[in-house]
């Protein structure tokens, strides 16, 4: 491949990425309108954003063996068509049942799509150097398209009516399709593999299983019997999967890359990382818009900052990595997550100036892509490149994982300590079914005080709306510590288990790295 051809391969996989990426945050800014146009209920509302990630975590792995198999390029652009025209049609449902359904197929397309863009770069941009900027930049791509979905998101919702949130993604799916066409080289494997079918199973019911139990456990109780038994169901799956792969002589996943540290702690710095991400766009999302009152549009903008340091951190953490080591740069990434979150808990009012919270916010940032670029690299490194697409995958998977689990545990302990803060500090005058509106959210709270304050309740709707705010800042600020412990955690355990100049297992040196291109094609 000529030297001028690659940057155009670049852009249309970047692209590719960006378009599933910005998906991740588009559509929850049209949420509540979702609730007045549709007459959606909160459970469905939930299954609006969860029946997208369930597929999309459930067939992750399945998608990316496929595409080994069969041909990545391929599969990529066989998943921009069904997201794109899944995306199209939700745009047009008529029930919240329709636009679950047409959610999920765009989980399936997600699925498709998004371990190609990674196993295609790694296998066009061989050199060591060459693939940590191809990567760092795939993990700005992942930053700024998260960080820019509320923002095109309210703005469409400002001038169009919330089915053009869905609208949007149908055609320029379609131009990214185009991109890749033209632009992304194709070839066959050489070597052809049987497929795995019972991993292709287990696989997909492990992971669908232990997403699906995360999501329900903030609701039905992280103790309940439901909750440990989808728990204990997840561990005999992955028992299974783990079984038959190590019997089987030709695999879907080489479970033994996990003896890799790596693979494995890579992996886990990678979940960690998304653990923290999710859970600062949760936390940090209802603090602009309840407590600071920001549209949705206005709260995009003001989250600016993490999408540009973000960016900066992605594309210098794999060069640095190159040269200090990986050890290094993802402590040193998941490090700064923990004092961003630490600060955040010591000093978050709602009175806070934003010249602060940009400062924080830039940390936090600077400290997610110093972890999550690195550590790709580092994963995709430790893959053979006829495993490329499933290494993909399981890098995307863990990335799911955390944020989901970053959600659900957060969001857990946020809300058990907004509930006992409220029962503490609301006036006891209160009517019962008031009481009950303000515990479902500190927006319900503000809304119940500006009701008391058009009938004439000033006073009461005063006392309302500090114990609504001295709640959320409680929730938010233990939130915040739980979600620096686990960042701490994950630095301690980068720095002892995490290579330092991890060595490629298909590629030596830079000369290797341009006569094994020649061997293995890109699928």
């Amino acid at each position: 491949m000529t030297k001028t051809s690659k940057p155009l391969v670049l852009v249309a996989l970047l692209t590719a990425s960006f378009v599933i990426n910005l998906d991740t945050t588009l559509v929850n800014v049209a949420l509540p309108t979702l609730t007045r146009e549709l007459g959606a209920s909160t459970a469905q509302l939930q299954w609006v954003v969860d029946a997208y990630n369930l597929v999309f975590a459930a067939l992750l792995l399945t998608s990316g063996s496929l595409s080994d198999r069969f041909g990545r390029k391929g599969m990529l652009m066989a998943g921009l068509l069904v997201f794109g025209v899944a995306s199209f049609v939700g745009g047009y449902a008529g029930s919240p049942a329709e636009l679950i359904a047409a959610r999920a197929a765009m989980g399936l397309g997600a699925a498709m799509t998004f371990p190609a863009t990674l196993s295609l770069l790694t296998g066009v941009f061989t050199g060591r150097k060459e693939r940590a900027l191809s990567i760092g930049l795939w993990g700005a791509t992942a930053g700024v398209a998260i960080a820019l979905g509320p923002i095109v998101g309210g703005f469409l919702l400002a001038h169009y009516s919330w089915s053009s949130v869905f609208y949007v993604l149908g055609p320029v799916s379609l131009a990214v399709v185009a991109l890749v066409a033209m632009f992304v080289p194709a070839a066959r494997n050489p070597v052809r593999h049987r497929l795995d079918f019972l991993g292709l199973v287990l696989s997909g019911a492990f992971m669908a299983l232990l997403v699906y139990t995360i999501i329900e456990a903030p609701n039905r109780g992280w103790a309940s019997t439901t909750t440990l038994a989808g728990f204990a169901g997840s561990v005999v799956l992955l028992a299974a999967f783990v079984a038959g792969e190590r019997r089987t002589d030709q695999p879907m996943l080489d479970v033994r890359l996990f003896k890799d540290m790596r693979f494995s702690a890579a992996s886990a710095s990678v979940t960690i990382a998304f653990f923290t991400l999710f859970g600062f766009i949760f936390l940090m999302t209802q603090f602009f818009q309840f407590v600071r009152a920001y549209s949705p549009l206005s709260t995009g903008v003001h989250l600016l900052p993490v999408a540009v340091s973000v960016a900066i951190g992605s594309t210098l953490g794999t060069r640095l990595a190159v040269r200090v080591g990986t050890k290094a740069i993802v402590t040193a990434g998941l490090a700064l997550q923990a004092g961003f979150y630490f600060w955040v808990a010591t000093d978050i009012s709602p009175t806070l100036g934003y010249g602060i919270i940009a400062v924080q916010m830039v940390v936090y940032g600077l400290g997610m892509g110093l972890t999550s670029a690195p550590a790709t690299e580092s994963i995709m490194g430790a893959v053979a490149a006829d495993q490329a697409g499933v290494g993909s995958a399981v890098n995307d998977s863990t990335r799911l994982l955390g944020g989901t689990l970053g959600v659900a545990v957060i969001g857990s302990v946020y809300a058990s300590l907004y509930d006992t803060r409220l029962d503490a500090t609301l006036p006891a005058a209160l009517p019962p079914t008031l009481t009950d509106l303000a515990h479902q959210s500190v927006g319900a709270a503000f809304g119940i005080a500006d009701q008391l304050t058009a009938h004439g309740q000033s006073t009461t709707a005063e006392v309302v709306r500090q114990a609504a705010t001295g709640a959320f800042d409680h929730g938010l600020s233990i939130g915040c510590v739980v979600a620096g412990v686990v960042a701490v955690a994950g630095a301690l355990l980068a720095a002892a288990f995490l290579p330092a100049h991890p060595e490629p297992k298909h590629l030596t040196t830079e000369s290797a790295d341009t006569t094994s291109k020649q061997k293995d094609p890109v699928r």
